[in-house]
């Protein structure tokens, strides 16, 4: 990702952010998201990783939304959440379980919001499951990373969070869950963040990345690394085979709807690898934030359109 690059994802990112723009997407683009989302039903979700399951291929399952204005939403996500839980089980499928805590009320109430985790957690360690929290944008990183820290403290430890490479923070945040032990995915960033808090040019993000996995391998600690760069994934398998360690000591994720038969591919070679499978109505934040990771993604998109009016 080169300058032209970085100066899309930033302007995609604001202008998705306009109302007007919001609007017409969600009225006229829903077919179109539906590339990057396994439906709206849970059940439609559950089909598709079943389907991913019998290539190999892992899942951890997002019910779709964020940003609540009450807490009577987040009660309400709550129970989809419980449910989605029940239904794994019940398929009997190979999948965790991701949850924003925006959409649990953290912007709301911070007590409030870890009270619904602490309650979608539970419900998953009885059925064996773990729960991903997502991280969201800069206002609600300490936060985050406040409630997975106090639920490990009351013995829930199938709960794990999200760290960013972009962020300045990150390298500190990552020493310091590394003590605690906590299950980590490693990602880049997607959000649009200040150049007072994360790094804006891509070199300096990509040695970040670079440094948090290296981190978390070489100290042991199981670890999900979520990217769709080829160069990404070949450095990562490269550095695995110099210190000899082993597949099942870490995973690949990718997003549903992008690069599946790489996903298919990896699982092919042995990898353990999970595909972020989101589902629901409430499908806008998220598909633009896909379209703004590179313009392959968007050029995708305006392919399928084209096809669509002939």
């Amino acid at each position: 990702m080169g300058i032209g690059t970085e100066w899309y994802r930033k302007t995609l990112l604001t202008i998705t952010g306009i109302p007007l723009v919001e609007k017409l997407s969600t009225t006229y683009g829903k077919r179109l998201a539906s590339r990057f989302i396994a439906g709206e039903t849970l059940e439609e979700a559950l089909d598709e990783i079943e389907a991913l399951g019998k290539l190999g291929i892992m899942a951890t399952l997002d019910h779709l939304g964020e940003g609540i204005q009450q807490l009577s939403e987040a009660a309400a996500y709550k129970e989809q959440y419980l449910k989605l839980i029940e239904g794994i089980a019940a398929r009997k499928v190979n999948s965790n379980v991701s949850l924003k805590p925006t959409q649990m009320g953290l912007a709301l109430n911070q007590e409030a919001c870890c009270s619904n985790i602490r309650e979608v957690v539970k419900h998953a360690r009885r059925y064996r499951n773990f729960v991903r929290i997502d991280m969201e944008n800069t206002p609600y990183t300490q936060a985050t990373i406040d409630i997975v820290r106090r639920l490990h403290k009351e013995g829930l430890k199938n709960v794990g969070t999200v760290l960013q490479a972009y962020l300045f923070r990150t390298e500190q945040d990552a020493k310091d869950l590394l003590r605690e032990r906590v299950n980590l995915r490693l990602v880049k960033g997607a959000y649009k963040e200040s150049s007072d808090v994360a790094y804006q040019k891509t070199a300096e993000v990509i040695e970040s990345f670079k440094n948090i996995i290296k981190l978390h391998l070489d100290n042991g600690v199981y670890t999900a690394i979520a990217s769709h760069d080829d160069a990404i994934i070949s450095w990562v398998k490269a550095y695995v085979r110099t210190k000899r360690i082993q597949k099942h000591a870490f995973e690949f994720q990718m997003l549903y709807g992008l690069r599946m038969n790489e996903q298919a591919r990896l699982a092919k070679e042995g990898y353990r690898i999970r595909c972020y499978v989101p589902y629901g109505v409430m499908w806008y934040p998220y598909f633009t934030r896909r379209l703004a990771e590179k313009p392959a993604n968007l050029m995708m998109v305006l392919k399928n359109m084209s096809a669509l009016k002939r």
